[in-house]
């Protein structure tokens, strides 16, 4: 797994610019998922890895392509000090897991990590230390699990409504 470390305010301008938002054909997001910020992330990023950033990823616009390009990129999670509120929404929403954590300023790019979503914690192999995060309530932990909020309802047949 490789991390990607970004900074602050990582607006979804960034993660897809609206000229690619056109579309919600996953494959075609995830080739221009932060084409002009990191243009080698659509040709370096594998299934599983993990983007970590600081305050306020996914601000900007409500743009539901945004999380639905990094997932089909390949990112597993997301973790940052903060998100953007209707991103992280909209991440839960197609099972995408989001952590915040006040430490991640701690995780390197070059490091190697485990997350554990049940604990609310961060394994960081390389340095030999344990972060903390919040952890996902179980409804969420349900819904990702399920692969997103649709799925979850289709599985959950009448025990919740819409």
């Amino acid at each position: 797994m490789k991390i990607w470390k970004f900074g602050d305010n990582v607006n979804t301008d960034l993660i897809i610019p609206g000229r690619y938002a056109l579309t919600t054909d996953a494959r075609r997001l995830a080739k221009a998922a932060f084409i002009e910020c990191r243009p080698e992330f659509t040709k370096e990023v594998r299934e599983g890895d993990v983007i970590v950033a600081e305050e306020n990823f996914g601000c900007g616009s409500s743009r539901e392509t945004a999380p639905l390009a990094l997932k089909s990129a390949g990112i597993t999670a997301i973790i940052a000090k903060s998100f953007g509120r209707i991103f992280f929404r909209n991440a839960i929403n197609i099972g995408l897991i989001v952590l915040v954590c006040n430490e991640a300023e701690e995780i390197d790019e070059t490091d190697d990590i485990e997350l554990s979503l049940t604990k609310g914690e961060i394994k960081n192999l390389t340095k030999g230390s344990t972060i903390k995060t919040d952890k996902l309530p179980n409804f969420v932990m349900e819904i990702v699990n399920s692969g997103g909020l649709v799925n979850y309802l289709k599985e959950n047949g009448g025990k919740y409504a819409l």
